[in-house]
């Protein structure tokens, strides 16, 4: 693998668009823990709580001891390259595409030794590397060996751009670049070298802080894109949607009601149709032609965004409606990434806690500021992951969750946040 990776020549319109071939993915229901965890940006491996040792490939039983009393536990990834090898051959479609191949054999620290494919700046054995899983295009966890020291060349390596949603020398489309963390989305795109951004921005004729500057961007184009007006949106996915590679949906409704507080079900409708109708539109206007576009070169179609909440897990009362809008978006975001995993379209979910803005005046800090909510973005494009949590509000509210969702429904009833 080469970490030479440069901006690749425009493909020939009057060439087709060859058939995506995915990954090998059928798996075991017990391995797919090591996806779940990368999933999540992390490289677990099985433990057992009897006698400690750590297993890999993942088994109904330890090992050792034989006890099915085994936890995923985060490892280190630090190890030893043993041996390496390179395919020249494959009888698997996806791999004979991509030939040649490294693959490395390492020992790691915690005691398995694990196949890896290796990252373009591992050199030979023997040496000490750090394995990660990563998500491949089928959205099922492979090991990857990284060389031990990090390089500001890493993310050029053939191999991650493969794997991951990188934004450079891409196309991008923003669908609300009114609200801050749309503007911020936008620059971060343009310093991870997104090649085109199209920018939406509904009511044209409100002038909007800082969009003039962000419209005046080399790389920017502002659109018209409304995402409660259907129309709007199939008329814009017939002029770019064969062009887009990343779709990245920033525009919401946010109000600060609960049911009580507000009478009548106008803010709410309004909340539903943005946050949950939008995204249908959007995904049923655009989302044929990403995955009509998966296997599109080097800089294929890759990726889809949703801007969620950290609401969408457990609803906050003083923020009722806009948090039922957002659990029912999670719903059908799951929905979205189901039905684009066989194109090798990855669906990204954004949980941020309070951001700070005009409807979270009243949240206590910390809350975070919209750079931060796109700078994660770009990260979880890079990283290839499917879920990402920014902040320290939503990691509490997610470890919360995930110890116990009736113990935060009651403290959040109660006031607590």
């Amino acid at each position: 693998m080469s970490l030479d990776f440069i901006k690749p020549p425009r493909k020939n319109p009057l060439l087709r668009t060859p058939q995506l071939n995915l990954p090998p993915s059928p798996r075991g229901r017990v391995a797919l823990g090591i996806t779940a965890a990368a999933a999540h940006g992390r490289f677990e491996l099985q433990t057992c709580q009897a006698c400690g040792a750590v297993q890999y490939p993942p088994r109904e039983a330890c090992h050792r001891c034989l006890s099915p009393a085994l936890q995923w536990r985060e490892q280190s990834g630090a190890g030893r390259l043993l041996a390496t090898t390179t395919l020249h051959h494959s009888n698997d479609l996806y791999f004979s595409e991509r030939l040649p191949w490294r693959l490395g054999m390492v020992q790691l620290d915690a005691g398995p030794s694990v196949m890896v494919h290796l990252h373009g700046a591992v050199g030979e054995a023997p040496q000490r590397v750090r394995v990660g899983a990563r998500l491949d295009r089928s959205g099922q966890a492979v090991l990857i060996g990284f060389p031990n020291e990090e390089n500001i060349d890493m993310t050029n390596d053939s191999l991650l751009r493969e794997m991951t949603s990188d934004p450079k020398f891409r196309k991008a489309l923003v669908t609300d670049g009114k609200s801050a963390v749309g503007q911020a989305m936008v620059m971060a795109l343009v310093q991870a070298g997104a090649e085109r951004i199209w920018v939406g921005h509904a009511e044209p004729w409100k002038k909007v802080p800082d969009l003039d500057a962000i419209a005046a961007l080399e790389q920017v184009t502002l659109v018209s894109l409304d995402l409660g007006n259907e129309r709007s949106m199939t008329k814009l996915a017939g002029q770019i949607g064969g062009k887009v590679d990343i779709v990245i949906n920033t525009a919401e409704i946010h109000r600060a009601f609960g049911i009580g507080a507000r009478r009548g079900t106008d803010i709410a409708k309004l909340e539903m149709e943005i946050n949950y109708f939008g995204l249908l539109r959007l995904a049923q206007a655009f989302g044929p032609a990403l995955m009509s576009r998966s296997n599109d070169g080097a800089t294929h179609a890759t990726a889809w965004v949703n801007l969620l909440s950290i609401y969408a897990l457990a609803n906050y009362p003083p923020h009722g409606t806009y948090s039922a809008s957002k659990a029912a978006a999670h719903s059908l975001a799951q929905c979205l990434r189901a039905e684009m995993r066989p194109a090798g379209i990855r669906v990204i979910n954004v949980f941020p806690g309070p951001i700070n803005e005009e409807w979270n005046q009243q949240m206590p800090q910390p809350k975070l500021t919209p750079q931060a909510v796109a700078v994660a973005i770009v990260k979880a494009l890079r990283d290839g992951v499917e879920d990402v949590y920014p902040g320290d509000i939503a990691q509490e509210w997610l470890q919360r969750w995930r110890d116990n969702p009736k113990v935060l429904e009651r403290e959040l009833a109660l006031g607590g946040n």
